[in-house]
C-alpha cells in the first residue's frame, strides 16, 4: 500500500471511529427535542452558517427534533440605519416604537428567518420558518424594567415600548413537527394582549420554548466559550444552586447574568440541561450532544 493510500485509509478509519463513538449519544437524543438559540458570530459568517445548517440536518437524520430560535440584533441595527430610523435608548436599552418594530419584524421574520430556512433546505433538510405570532406560538406581555434612584431610593418604570417577554407558549404548534421531517425555525416575535407585535429577546424566547416543550437540551450559541470562573477558566458544569451563588458573588456578571438566568428558568421548567456554548466553534452543537466532554457550560438541576 502506498503512503497516499495509507493516509486515505487512516482518514476513513478515523471517521468510522468517530461515528462509532458518537452512536450511544445519538441514541440518547433520538426522539428528544433540542432547542438551539442561534445567533452571534456564527450567524454572520457564511461558512459557519452552512456548517450550522448541516449540523441541524444531521440532528434530524439521527432522530432528534431540533427547534431553532434565532436572533438578529446587528442586522436590525443595520436596517434601521439604512432606513434612517433613529433608535432611542433608555439607560442603554433600545426603545422599540411602532416604526422600529415594523423593521424588527421585517428583518427577523423575513430576511434572516428565510435565509436560515434556505440554508437548512440546501443542506438536505426540510425547514419551515415561523414567528411567535404564527399559530399563537408565543403570547407575550410588554416588558417593563425598573430603575432605583440612588438618592431617593424610589424605583421608576422604564417603558421600552414594544418589547415583550413570553407569557404563554403554545407547544401544540411545535408538536405537529415532532413526527415529521420538518425543522421549525422561529423568529422571536410575539403577540401582545391586544394583538400588538412585540419584539422578544432571542435567548428568552428560546428558554421559554424549551421549557414548554420539556426539551432534553437547550443550547444557547454565543460569542463566548461559556461561563468562566474568577481566573478566566471555563466552568464545564453548574448545578442551578451553584449558578445562583455564582451570580450572587459576582463570578457571573454583566451580559452573562441574563443568559444564565434564562438557563436556570428553563431547567426549572423541566428542561434536562441548558448549555451556553461558543457558536464560533465549528460543529459546537454536535460536540455538545455527541461527545463525552461536551462544549461550553451546562447548567443542570440540583
Amino acid at each position: 500500500m502506498t503512503d497516499n493510500k495509507r493516509t486515505i485509509a487512516e482518514k476513513w478509519l478515523t471517521q468510522a471511529n468517530v461515528l462509532s463513538e458518537a452512536l450511544p449519544y445519538m441514541r440518547r437524543y433520538s426522539g428528544q427535542t433540542v432547542v438551539i438559540k442561534y445567533g452571534g458570530h456564527a450567524m454572520g459568517d457564511e461558512e459557519m452558517a452552512n456548517v450550522f445548517a448541516r449540523d441541524v440536518v444531521l440532528l434530524r437524520q439521527c432522530g432528534s427534533n431540533p427547534v431553532v430560535v434565532h436572533g438578529g440584533g446587528p442586522q436590525i441595527g443595520a436596517m434601521l440605519e439604512r432606513l434612517a430610523i433613529e433608535s432611542k435608548f433608555v439607560d442603554g436599552l433600545r426603545v422599540t416604537d411602532e416604526d422600529t418594530v415594523k423593521v424588527v419584524e421585517m428583518v427577523l421574520a423575513g430576511s434572516i428567518n428565510k435565509e436560515i430556512v434556505t440554508r437548512i433546505n440546501a443542506a438536505g433538510g426540510m425547514a419551515v420558518g415561523l414567528c411567535g405570532k404564527d399559530g399563537n406560538l408565543i403570547k407575550a406581555d410588554k416588558l417593563r424594567r425598573t430603575k432605583k434612584d440612588p438618592e431617593s431610593n424610589i424605583e421608576r418604570i422604564l417603558d421600552l415600548g414594544l418589547v415583550g417577554e413570553p407569557r404563554e407558549i403554545n407547544p401544540h404548534v411545535l408538536e405537529a413537527f415532532e413526527e415529521s421531517d420538518i425543522t421549525p425555525v422561529i423568529a422571536p416575535i410575539g403577540m401582545g394582549p391586544k394583538g400588538e407585535t412585540l419584539n422578544i429577546n432571542a435567548d428568552t424566547a428560546a428558554g421559554a420554548i424549551a421549557g414548554a416543550t420539556h426539551a432534553k437540551r437547550l443550547i444557547m450559541l454565543t460569542d463566548v466559550s461559556g461561563v468562566l470562573d474568577g481566573g478566566g477558566n471555563l466552568i464545564p458544569e453548574l448545578k442551578v444552586s451553584a449558578a445562583r451563588k455564582a451570580i450572587a458573588d459576582g463570578t457571573i456578571s454583566g451580559g452573562m447574568i441574563p443568559k444564565v438566568e434564562t438557563c436556570i428558568d428553563a431547567v426549572e421548567s423541566g428542561v434536562g440541561g441548558a448549555v451556553i456554548s461558543d457558536g464560533r466553534v465549528p460543529h459546537a452543537v454536535l460536540v455538545e450532544l455527541f461527545t463525552e466532554h461536551g462544549a461550553g457550560t451546562i447548567i443542570l438541576p440540583d
